[in-house]
């Protein structure tokens, strides 16, 4: 799996030490070399979080290098966007395990929440004021994170949730609320999100998961695409590096906010156009210049948001096997058609039955089409992503329409985006 920079012991002695003068410090990293389904860690920088945040991988990261980059431009940040912040120190709660432990009734099967590389998230319950452990259903819900003994990146998942989302503070970002480190229990708590994450509502079918009508799908990737901005705005810009439907988060009004910071990683300084690093993402969401060759740029996010906007348009995975070869791969199949007007609402999703405004649709189209641009120069930056969604949002339902309904019903008869459950047929080309 790699070799091992120093052992894990004394690497949790380290933050065992730096936690009880206040606030955790980075341990050394350890790197392995894993592939990109579940990928090694940066050496350089990063952090994580999960799908509820559901559990994933991020690299090793620095506590100071966040802390420095802020000191000289959080005043431009804020002026783009007043309501987040970057903090010069993480402002967290340091929970005890037997706190955790009670605030999760022992950590009991029934309050999984769900569960990833990094090990399980279960649901708990603290007061809103003290933060200590209530009794199930008093006080505020709250998602812990446990490590999984057995997770090889751990240590370092741990570190870099602390290092990004501790100090990050933006409406569209999930809340990092606390910690815990104690013996070999590493531990993360976070503010609970009711609706799940994206990819659910997207792709599953039932009573929980109703399709998504057009303008909520428009305010989900509004303020997606306002997190991301928000990190890249900064001088020193935030590379998100994993955006996908699976890490945007729902609270109960449906508000989107981004979660696994397992990735990220600084973006490039001075006059670098890019920094190189190793490969590490989800297929079907990386950018095609950092999968060829390592060199990882901001606008490298912009394909990702490129990736999932396509998805909330056709309501199809990014990757699917179950469709036919050349479906495959959503953006390779669809990209001819998103320009053309007469073969775009045959690739809109079919579970919209026909409510979205034509004008609307079309534009959201060619945006995606921007953001899956080939040359990381040519996509547009997240702020211009952000204005351009906001402006579509503009656009209402007209009656006339909503005559504009799929003629293509999906393969097997399900609405669901699920491998190996359905797939659409190509637009005919004429």
């Amino acid at each position: 799996m790699g070799n091992c920079l120093g052992s894990e012991e004394a690497e949790l002695e380290a933050v065992k030490d730096a936690g009880r003068h206040g606030q955790p410090q980075a341990a050394p990293a350890r790197a392995a070399a894993l592939p990109m389904a579940a990928p090694e860690r940066d050496l350089s920088m990063s952090s994580s979080s999960s799908g509820h945040p559901s559990s994933s991988r991020s690299p090793g990261s620095s506590m100071n290098s966040v802390a420095t980059t802020r000191s000289g431009s959080s005043s431009s940040s804020l002026a783009a966007y007043p309501e987040g912040r970057i903090l010069e120190a993480p402002n967290l709660r340091v929970f005890t395990f037997g706190e955790l432990r009670s605030a999760t009734r022992n950590f009991r099967p029934d309050t999984v929440l769900g569960e990833g590389g990094f090990g399980r998230v279960y649901k708990g319950w603290v007061d809103e004021k003290t933060m200590n452990p209530t009794r199930s259903g008093i006080g505020m819900v709250v998602a812990v994170k446990k490590l999984n003994p057995e997770s090889v990146q751990g240590l370092q998942e741990w570190q870099s949730e602390v290092n990004f989302l501790g100090r990050l503070s933006h409406p569209n970002l999930v809340r990092l609320l606390g910690y815990c480190v104690e013996d070999r229990e590493l531990l993360l708590v976070y503010e609970f999100m009711p609706k799940g994450n994206l990819e659910n509502h997207l792709f599953r079918k039932g009573a929980a998961f109703e399709p998504l009508p057009w303008n909520l799908r428009l305010r989900i990737a509004i303020g997606a695409a306002r997190g991301l901005a928000f990190l890249h705005s900064s001088e020193k810009q935030i590379i998100y590096r994993d955006f996908k439907a699976s890490n945007i988060l729902l609270d109960t009004n449906y508000n989107a906010k981004l979660s696994d910071f397992g990735l990220a990683k600084h973006g490039p300084t001075g006059d670098d156009s890019h920094v190189t690093t190793r490969v590490m993402g989800t297929y079907g969401y990386a950018a095609p210049e950092y999968v060829a060759t390592g060199h990882l740029y901001v606008k490298s996010d912009v394909w990702g948001f490129g990736v999932v906007l396509l998805e909330m348009l056709t309501g199809l995975r990014a990757l699917d096997t179950g469709r036919p070869a050349q479906q495959h791969n959503l953006v390779d199949w669809a990209k001819p058609y998103l320009a053309d007007r007469r073969k775009l609402a045959r690739l809109v999703d079919p579970r919209l039955e026909g409510q979205y405004p034509s004008k609307a649709a079309l534009l959201a189209a060619q945006l995606t089409l921007r953001c899956l641009e080939g040359d990381p120069r040519s996509r547009p930056s997240m702020a211009e992503v952000v204005a351009a969604l906001e402006e579509i949002e503009q656009i209402k339902v007209r009656r006339r329409d909503e005559h504009h309904r799929s003629p293509r019903p999906r393969s097997g008869g399900s609405g669901s985006g699920r491998s190996g459950s359905s797939h659409r047929q190509s637009p005919s080309v004429r």
